[in-house]
């Protein structure tokens, strides 16, 4: 009872002698400071409304037009259209105050045409992407459309400097392809991994398809795409992620590790603690639309929609879909150490927590004996079992009391920070520690993640960190964007003095971070079951970081070939030789371009590039058709990816026309075999570099390793990679240990057996062609 009565504001009493008013000072300031924070946050978000709603014009520029108007009003000149008589017909007298307001009201009309005017000019601007297929190899020229194009867009970028959300009225939406379209690049992506009879089967499901269901569903489509801002995100927000109900836990979670060639400090309490506060100024920077959207060539935006659930977001489970629920705001964290809870305030006396205070709070914790209450050790592992039973339990066990005010707890905070009890650890002549420090990453030892949470923070005791993020509220993109600005800040910010604490001294002795109370008895059944299933599940996983040293986009440059190619193309001879044959394979990419894209898939088995991998099996074959082969096989790769890119992929316009076809209860056979098709290769790249920040020339190690994900198919390989540098790449390699067929080790030896036969052919290509010498005296060839 005694945290009852401190968390009473005011009481009162009516005696004989009148009413006996009782009240705490401390709980009303803190009532009345989140008052006033909230109410600032409420004009913030309308000032910021206002100002995206006009971009790229400024808001400042009204009262320009106004004065103008003004101006040419009293001179005896007329508005344009006569519009200030015109308005002043319509108002109460002719006075002095009313021609003013007239005035005001002819340059305001004046002024919102001239932002439409601007805004809807970008929009159609944006519309064009023929730069995406211009080639960007040196000496080639840029065609006339593309030179104007990007000197308009250019003047209406920089008029004005963005917000985040600035260019989001801007974007235009998802274009739909045709069936015709994607029928044709479906039939020439499956065709080297059908034989003679079985392309010819697919190709008559096709056509088929094309000629009669197909024609219905895509009327269906072309509604859709008129009516939503983007026909594919909503479904596949809830068809893909939400009404899954395998475990979040390596099945869709994915994880992101440290910059492991920088220790800033070895101490875990101090680490945590300037993690938090750079985290916390992220999220000031969304809030705020501070962050500067991501602008391709620094000029072309990309969508921003997904930034806004970055912080104070949970996946909630449901019996046959899930939820997403994001608070507005949040003025805690919940940290996780040793099987316990803790509410920990960030934001105390009118300002959020500095470094020094937070360390406080955190040394508080490490040093606290509590111990878990029966079952709370486990509790987090019903967050890694299976959506309907975590679901089941969640509402009979979790809907009242304790267990429901410290869930909400955890769900409303703005992430979750475990304090780990052992080291993350890298040592290059030791792979093994870094695999360890992944698998810790990606699933922990399944209970001391909170898998429903935006991202949990994980905090080593040697002061190393990494993430583990629910995948439902954004791409990778958008987590590593987050932990790339905290990486360089966390550098360039130079928060630790000499013994590794956070510099600075509190200002006040921060508030003790307060245990959650739980009630877990009637559960406990439930929490071994979950542990015992998720304990199962990761010890199936196995995951295998290679850190390969010996050349990266640099050498790939020089050979005139996309870095992102030429590592898919490695990867396609290193799954021939891992497997024997080729598969489906599938490739991130993005398209944010458009208004709320998310992703589209990238198919980089291809016609050409089996025909270079069996070329590259194949003795007779002599090293420069190899070259060629390669090439073609890169350059239709890279057309794969600017067509996804660019809206015209082949499979969320098929997962559309898969959801609305069970909408209408229609069975297509052609959908049907295509949606059950599994991806045994399934690869990421890690975008980096998406902060001006980062400065690799400067600060060489200032790089995260990447991050990775659990296989999607039984039988297969997840991987992903990050090219950190001109020398410098990392592959996270996952696969289930169940599978006789599959071996991280392995594939990751045939990964770098791949790009070692690469180098080599091309350094003999080189050698047998090398580039004519220059005249010193005309510069020609000599």
């Amino acid at each position: 009872m005694a945290e009852a009565h401190a968390a009473v504001a005011f009481s009162f009493a009516i005696t004989h002698e009148g009413f006996d008013i009782n009240y705490d000072h401390e709980v009303l300031n803190l009532v009345w400071n989140s008052g006033v924070r909230s109410w600032k946050k409420r004009l913030g978000r309308a000032r910021n409304g206002v100002r995206n709603g006009v971009y790229p014009a400024h808001i400042q520029s009204l009262w320009l037009i106004s004065a103008i108007a003004l101006g040419l009003h009293f001179a005896g000149y007329q508005a344009p259209f006569d519009l200030t008589n015109r308005i002043l017909v319509h108002l109460p007298s002719n006075t002095i105050n009313w021609q003013v307001t007239a005035c005001f009201l002819a340059a305001l009309v004046v002024w919102l045409s001239i932002c439409f005017t601007m805004r809807y000019t970008l929009k159609l601007l944006l519309m064009y992407k023929g730069w995406m297929y211009e080639s960007r190899a040196p000496g080639s020229r840029v065609s006339l459309p593309t030179m104007l194009w990007v000197a308009v867009v250019r003047v209406l970028s920089s008029w004005n400097k963005p917000g985040l959300y600035s260019f989001q009225g801007s974007l235009p939406r998802l274009p739909l392809p045709s069936v015709k379209d994607t029928m044709s690049r479906y039939l020439r992506s499956v065709r080297p991994l059908l034989d003679d009879e079985n392309y010819t089967r697919m190709e008559r499901l096709a056509n088929e398809f094309e000629q009669t269901i197909g024609k219905k569903l895509q009327w269906y489509l072309i509604l859709k795409s008129w009516w939503s801002t983007n026909y594919v995100s909503d479904w596949w927000e809830e068809y893909v992620y939400l009404r899954g109900r395998s475990p979040l836990c390596v099945n869709s979670n994915f994880y992101g590790t440290d910059a492991i060639f920088m220790n800033l400090t070895n101490k875990q309490a101090a680490r945590a603690a300037n993690v938090i506060s750079l985290l916390l100024n992220f999220r000031r920077l969304i809030e705020h639309q501070e962050l500067q959207p991501i602008m391709v060539q620094g000029m072309i935006p990309l969508c921003s929609w997904q930034y806004e659930r970055t912080f104070n977001t949970a996946r909630v489970p449901g019996l046959e879909t899930d939820r997403i629920i994001h608070y507005r705001d949040s003025n805690h964290i919940v940290v996780l150490h040793k099987g316990c809870y803790y509410k920990m305030l960030i934001y105390y006396k009118g300002r959020i927590l500095r470094p020094c205070e937070l360390q406080v709070q955190i040394e508080e914790i490490l040093k606290g004996k509590a111990t878990p209450v029966e079952g709370e050790e486990h509790l987090a592992a019903l967050t890694a079992w299976n959506r309907s039973k975590w679901a089941e339990a969640r509402n009979t066990f979790f809907s009242w009391g304790a267990n429901q005010t410290s869930l909400r707890t955890i769900e409303s905070a703005a992430f979750v920070l475990s304090l780990d009890d052992e080291p993350f650890e890298f040592d290059l002549a030791r792979p093994e520690l870094l695999d360890n420090f992944g698998k810790k990453l990606l699933h922990g030892n399944g209970y001391n993640r909170w898998f429903d949470k935006c991202f949990t923070v994980c905090v080593g005791t040697n002061g190393r960190v990494g993430f583990n993020a629910e995948h439902t509220w954004s791409d990778a993109a958008i987590a590593s964007h987050m932990w790339e600005n905290l990486i360089v800040d966390d550098l360039v910010s130079d928060g630790y003095d000499e013994s590794g604490n956070t510099k600075g001294t509190p200002e006040f002795q921060p508030p003790t971070p307060t245990r959650l109370a739980w009630d877990l008895k009637p559960c406990l059944a439930q929490i071994e079951e979950a542990t015992i299933d998720v304990t199962k599940l990761i010890n199936e996983v196995n995951l295998r970081i290679l850190v390969h040293q010996d050349y990266g986009k640099g050498f790939m440059k020089k050979c005139r070939i996309s870095p992102d190619a030429y590592i898919q193309m490695a990867l396609q001879l290193a799954y021939y030789r891992d497997a024997g044959r080729f598969s489906l394979t599938y490739e991130a990419s993005m398209t944010r371009l458009f208004r709320e894209g998310r992703t589209e898939t990238v198919r980089p088995c291809t016609i050409e590039s089996s025909a270079w991998v069996k070329a590259m099996q194949n003795p007779n074959t002599t090293n420069d058709e190899r070259v060629k082969m390669l090439q073609a096989a890169c350059d239709r790769h890279q057309l794969g990816y600017q067509d996804a890119m660019c809206g015209r992929g082949i499979d969320r316009h098929l997962f559309c026309l898969y959801v609305v076809s069970k909408y209408l209860e229609v069975d297509s056979p052609f959908l049907n075999e295509v949606l059950s098709e599994p991806w045994r290769l399934s690869t990421s790249q890690t975008p980096h570099g998406q902060t001006p920040k980062m400065d690799l020339k400067k600060h060489p190690n200032c790089i995260s390793a990447g991050g990775g994900f659990g296989p999607v198919a039984d039988d297969g390989y997840g991987v992903s990679y990050i090219i950190a540098g001109e020398n410098l790449i990392f592959f996270h390699i996952s696969a289930k240990t169940t599978c006789q067929q599959t071996d991280v080790h392995r594939f990751a030896q045939n990964i770098s057996q791949a790009l070692t036969d690469i180098r080599s052919m091309f350094e003999q290509h080189m050698k047998d062609h090398p580039k004519p010498a220059k005249s010193l005296t005309n510069g020609k060839s000599t």
